[in-house]
């Protein structure tokens, strides 16, 4: 059988923040494979399978939106008397946040109207069930809109909508041009080793883009 599930994504806003954008949220131009597969993992996720994301299909045109969204300034410390850490140990402290105390307005730069197409596959790498039954978890699941927790685009005020998708990907809205340069885009997390992002050239061609292997040679660090 073809074990790549197709999931189409899409909701009203996105924003898959740049790293090198320190205080306002600006956007990626689409939806970063990390992303991706968080909103995979949220319907379903196993300790003995790994989401491998392959391409990404954009589907409706890219479209920027300014906002000004409200943040905390602060986050809670995991070292030191108040810590998180502290508190674990002792079963007692005071970890919380006044957000009127600290609330900041910052300026976003979003993504408007997205709609995207996933292909992924499953990496089986424990247990004794083949990718063939997770796949057929995974698409009930997808069909039925349930999820372990609410998937999102990016930010968790970016509500995602998802449903199963079968048969060929739908045109999209960069279906007649040929490359469009996407530049250097997050990749995804190298949380073995010391949470190092990972990076790689991204370029869509005729509205897909290809997804390298994360221990490719051109997904670098």
């Amino acid at each position: 059988m073809d074990a790549t599930v197709r999931l189409r994504v899409w909701g009203a806003y996105a924003c898959f923040t740049r790293p090198e954008m320190k205080v306002e949220r600006v956007s990626y131009e689409v939806m970063t494979p990390s992303a991706a597969r968080g909103i995979l993992e949220a319907i379903y996720w196993k300790p003995q399978i790994r989401w491998v994301v392959q391409r990404m299909h954009v589907l409706n045109p890219i479209r920027f939106v300014n906002l000004r969204r409200n943040e905390v300034g602060c986050k809670v410390a995991v070292k030191g008397a108040a810590g998180a850490a502290q508190a674990m140990k002792a079963g007692r402290g005071r970890l919380g946040i006044y957000v009127e105390q600290e609330r900041q307005q910052r300026a976003a730069t979003m993504l408007r109207d997205v709609d995207y197409l996933i292909e992924a596959r499953f990496a089986v790498v424990g247990g004794e069930d083949p990718p063939a039954k997770h796949f057929e978890m995974f698409r009930r699941r997808a069909e039925k809109g349930q999820c372990f927790h609410r998937p999102c685009l990016g930010c968790r005020e970016c509500e995602c909508q998802f449903a199963w998708h079968d048969g060929d990907p739908p045109r999209g809205a960069y279906a007649d041009v040929p490359e469009h340069d996407l530049g250097l885009v997050l990749h995804d997390i190298d949380f073995a080793n010391d949470m190092t992002p990972r990076f790689f050239q991204a370029v869509m061609r005729y509205g897909v883009i290809d997804v390298p292997p994360f221990d490719a040679a051109e997904v670098q660090s």
